[in-house]
């Protein structure tokens, strides 16, 4: 082509940019701003199409026959059971819903902790009563004092932070295993990924149980979905949704039993729901001590809003995600199981998907 060729192909670009940034001014503004947005919209769905994909397929396959309760699952049980509001004739009843399942563990709501970590009595005036009568009636099942708050700083609520206060909920630790109490759940919301507070208060009842040869168990957030998405949510909202993978297993280590809220995820669909729960399983199991008992949470409940969508989160979902999450994990591991939330909000149809899904039994008429 020669010299002038090669000069006459950069003049020729530069003409072309020219020209094209002449009709991109030439155009209305609101056309403009139309495709900005269009461009911004396409980015930011890119990575969320991506994450829909990869959920989809975590919900994808046959869960494995052998993926079923290994005698080991729990129920959250409303604060009725230990104020005076129920009788011998509740727990016999309960006793007949609970037969031939895996249920294991009652987490009975005795609470809540005031703000400075103390429990007052008044609120549980039939717990003892409760639990003689469920080791009566129920011989095998154990029954848990479930202690939950607020915390601060992110509600004015109590501070773990403050050693006066654990301090002060050690107390009420040892006050509930009094009435013979078979171990201490605490579900602290929302406690931040990394809390040294929480921590330290593990550390300083898990002696207090163990002497007694009672459980320590504990209520857990779901674990990042994607690494380091914890720092994300504290950063944007100071909200404790996710605990990295790392300090799940820091609390793993300090309990007998960790049950994951395995809901309140947003997800959209019951496939999405389905691998969003396959994916936590995989990810708790991978860090799980052995020894440990590991429970994925099951929303036997109704709600409908941005963070939970009742159509999508359902038992069935919940317990397929579980199933294919185990199978795919550690098939053959025992201390696993999954614990139902909650006994007041559960209906039939919950409870027979469980018997039927996780159980392999067959609905009661």
């Amino acid at each position: 082509m020669g010299t002038q060729g090669w000069l006459r192909r950069p003049v020729a670009a530069a003409r072309a940019k020219w020209q094209d940034r002449s009709r991109w001014r030439n155009r209305s503004r609101g056309w403009r701003i139309s495709v900005v947005l269009l461009i911004v919209v396409c980015t930011l769905l890119t990575p969320i199409g991506a994450a829909a994909a990869y959920l989809r397929l975590q919900d994808a396959g046959t869960p494995a026959e052998s993926a079923r309760t290994r005698g080991r699952d729990a129920v959250w049980l409303g604060h009725a059971w230990v104020d005076g509001r129920k009788t011998e004739a509740d727990v016999a009843q309960l006793g007949v819903l609970l037969s031939g399942t895996g249920i294991k563990d009652l987490y009975v709501h005795t609470g809540p902790l005031d703000h400075d970590g103390t429990l007052p009595p008044a609120l549980y005036p039939q717990a003892r009563w409760f639990v003689e009568t469920v080791h009566r009636l129920l011989p095998g099942i154990r029954v848990q004092s479930w202690l939950g708050d607020i915390l601060a700083p992110e509600s004015d609520g109590l501070n773990l932070d403050d050693a006066a206060t654990r301090d002060r909920m050690v107390t009420a630790a040892n006050q509930v295993l009094d009435l013979g109490f078979d171990g201490i759940h605490f579900d602290l919301e929302p406690v931040s990924s990394g809390s040294a507070g929480f921590l330290a208060l593990l550390d300083r009842v898990r002696p207090v149980t163990a002497a007694r040869r009672a459980l320590l168990s504990v209520s857990a957030p779901v674990i990042d979905p994607l690494p380091g998405l914890h720092l994300l949510g504290m950063a944007l909202a100071d909200h404790g949704k996710w605990w990295s993978q790392a300090y799940f297993a820091e609390v793993a280590r300090r309990v007998d039993q960790i049950a994951v809220m395995s809901y309140d995820t947003a997800m959209p669909t019951g496939s999405l729901y389905g691998g969003y729960v396959a994916q936590q399983t995989r990810l708790a199991l991978q860090v799980t001590p052995p020894q440990v008992d590991l429970l994925l949470g099951l929303p036997a409940f109704w709600a409908d809003d941005l963070g939970h969508h009742g159509a999508a989160e359902t038992v069935a979902s919940a317990i397929r995600g579980v199933r294919l999450g185990l199978g795919r994990t550690t098939l053959d591991r025992r201390t696993f199981g999954v614990a139902l939330y909650v006994d007041f909000a559960a209906t039939p149809v919950d409870w027979a998907v469980y018997r039927r899904d996780w159980g392999g039994l067959a609905p009661r008429e």
